[in-house]
């Protein structure tokens, strides 16, 4: 129906329907006609004033929007009028009189969904997530079943971090409204923050056939399938994303730790180069090359860009008061503070340096985490050692250095690795006497197990292993011991089942009492954890597990380290699977026993 062709209607509210049905139909032009006309017959009608606004509305027309709902406002405060005039100003960017104007609202209608959902949006828009959730909630209460709000929920949820309590809202919007592409993606993203990647990956796959120029879905995509070791697969829907959005630092980004992970590392600097070229290269991308630098044995280039961690938003170096020390300025007569930056593994792994420091004439204070305190406060060279929990009580000093930063500032190559072992101070003899007690007697091979390391790091999901995967080594004529710390509930279930394995790991208090264990023992088998840097450090025979894209440290190609020589190296192959490679262990475990046995070791 035409402007021309509208019936005869006399009265403005009929006027006012007519022109709300066009409007809600999309006839625009003949909404505002019927506007027109009842505003010639009543100037003052109210619900006519508000139409009028949603159409300057609709048209982004917010000046004129706001002009005509406010004049309806002062007709009659209904909250119907004071939500449009909310939204108008959302579209304004004036979230905090939104939510005002909203509030009240909700005063005079308190029942309805819509109002708390369009609440909830605002304070979205506002950053304030915790309420949002408790908008929204709301919502659903008074109305279960409303596709937005499940899903924005779920969404917001997720983004607090609370990824349990989002599934099951997405699962729900999901079940209830098939193929809605953001609740999908959203599912995809929390699915992945959960770990289950393999339903991650389903979900981004329904996601992109129902959005194929999402690029957030293919770069997610692309997550979950190198999160499952399908670096080949995850290449291309990084590449895809790029393709979709060619400015996408995040896709170039795993782009490049894609091709590291398949060790096309002349791949890795051309794309490096590439990003800096576009002004898209970025901290996250630094560090990923210097990984590369490092792993591939280029530690010239390799230790200056390893600075870029303290420039990282995991950074969680100290800022201290004095000139940082990178091996520039003699330290004869000068007090420097060296600092633990990293992980434990890493502290124990770089104190290495300290004594070297002490030799060139300083006086260097060691700060290191609490769990080291004790076994490295006797350490050569340093005069002081604090743990971190008491950085407030240190004596002034004259420079600082990051414990990370001791390879950079000493010009570490290959060939000039400082790999004096062992090179931690013993543990005390009554310490290591008390645990060699509760060994009993010494008629096997002792052999310590670490098969965990921390479940939050970054590359946990390949360098694990399950306790049930690593019993097949278990069968030799050897004495087990356990090592691991905070046993995962389902290796713990394991644990308890074995006899075959000593576990005194309750009183494993600090480094100093499992360093006076490891010193009972024959043999340490670890995956990439503190402990195999330990046991690497107190010279103890130490093999450990790697996997096919390992710690930078460890190299590449080599069965050896040149940092720890009591250490030897077991590596996965490109198959990217433990087995084989335990069964390499398990070979040579057995010749190590019967030779222990024969008294021949």
């Amino acid at each position: 129906m035409t402007a021309r062709s509208l019936p005869t209607v006399e009265t403005p509210a009929a006027l006012c329907e007519a022109g709300l049905q066009h409007f809600r139909d999309g006839r625009h032009p003949d909404a505002r006609a019927c506007c027109e006309q009842a505003l010639a017959i009543d100037a003052e009608h109210a619900d006519t004033q508000h139409l009028m606004g949603l159409l300057f509305l609709h048209a982004e027309q917010y000046n004129d929007a706001m002009a005509w709902i406010v004049r309806a406002i002062q007709r009659a405060p209904k909250p119907e009028y004071l939500a449009s005039f909310a939204t108008a100003l959302q579209r304004y960017g004036r979230f905090e009189e939104a939510l005002n104007v909203l509030d009240k609202a909700i005063q005079l209608r308190p029942d309805d969904a819509a109002l708390w959902r369009q609440q909830g949006d605002i304070r979205i828009q506002l950053g304030r997530l915790d309420q949002a959730v408790l908008s929204l909630q709301h919502a659903l209460q008074l109305g279960p079943n409303h596709q937005d709000a499940l899903y924005k929920t779920g969404a917001v949820l997720h983004k607090l971090g609370r990824n349990e309590e989002a599934i099951a809202y997405l699962d729900l919007s999901d079940t209830l409204f098939p193929d809605h592409a953001p609740t999908l993606e959203a599912r995809a993203w929390t699915l992945y923050n959960l770990k289950r990647f393999a339903e991650s990956e389903a979900e981004a796959r329904r996601a992109h056939q129902l959005a194929p120029d999402n690029a957030d879905i293919c770069n997610n995509l692309g997550l979950s399938l190198r999160r499952l070791g399908r670096n080949d697969e995850a290449l291309a829907w990084f590449e895809k994303a790029i393709e979709l959005r060619p400015e996408f630092v995040d896709a170039f980004d795993n782009r490049l730790v894609a091709l590291f992970h398949l060790h096309r590392f002349d791949e890795v600097f051309a794309l490096s180069d590439q990003m800096k070229s576009l002004g898209l290269s970025n901290i996250v991308t630094e560090w990923n090359v210097t990984l590369a630098q490092l792993l591939t044995g280029d530690f010239e280039s390799g230790w200056r860009g390893h600075q870029t961690r303290l420039k990282l938003p995991s950074a969680k170096y100290p800022r201290f008061p004095r000139p940082m020390w990178l091996g520039e300025d003699s330290v004869e007569g000068k007090t420097i503070l060296v600092a633990a930056d990293e992980g434990l593994g890493d502290t124990i792994h770089f104190v290495r340096y300290v004594p070297l420091l002490a030799k060139r004439g300083a006086r260097v204070l060691l700060v290191v985490q609490d769990p080291l305190h004790r076994l490295m406060s006797d350490l050569s060279g340093v005069s002081l050692c604090a743990p971190t929990s008491n950085l407030s009580t240190l004596p002034d000093f004259d420079m600082h250095c990051p414990i990370s930063s001791l390879p950079l500032a000493f010009g570490t190559r290959l060939d000039t690795i400082p790999a004096d072992n062992p090179y931690l101070p013993s543990p005390p003899d009554r310490l290591v006497q008390a645990w060699d007690n509760r060994l009993g007697p010494r008629t096997r091979l002792r052999v310590g197990l670490v098969w965990s390391g921390d479940p939050g790091h970054v590359n946990d999901l390949t360098r694990s292993i399950p306790l049930r995967t690593l019993s097949r080594i278990l069968d030799v004529d050897a004495t087990f011991v356990s090592l691991q710390k905070a046993p995962r509930p389902s290796d713990a279930a394991v644990l308890r089942e074995r006899h075959d394995i000593v576990d005194l790991t309750a009183d494993l208090t600090d480094f100093t009492e499992t360093a006076a264990l490891i010193a009972c023992l024959d043999l340490v088998i670890t995956v990439d954890t503190s402990v195999a840097h330990l046991a690497g450090a107190l010279g103890c025979p130490t093999w450990i597990l790697l996997p096919w894209t390992p710690d930078y440290r460890w190299l590449l190609g080599r069965d050896d380290s040149p940092w720890y020589p009591s250490v030897r190296l077991f590596r996965q192959s490109e198959t990217r699977e433990y087995e084989s490679v335990l069964d390499r262990v398990r070979d040579e475990l057995r010749a190590r026993a019967a030779a222990f046995g024969s008294g021949s070791l």
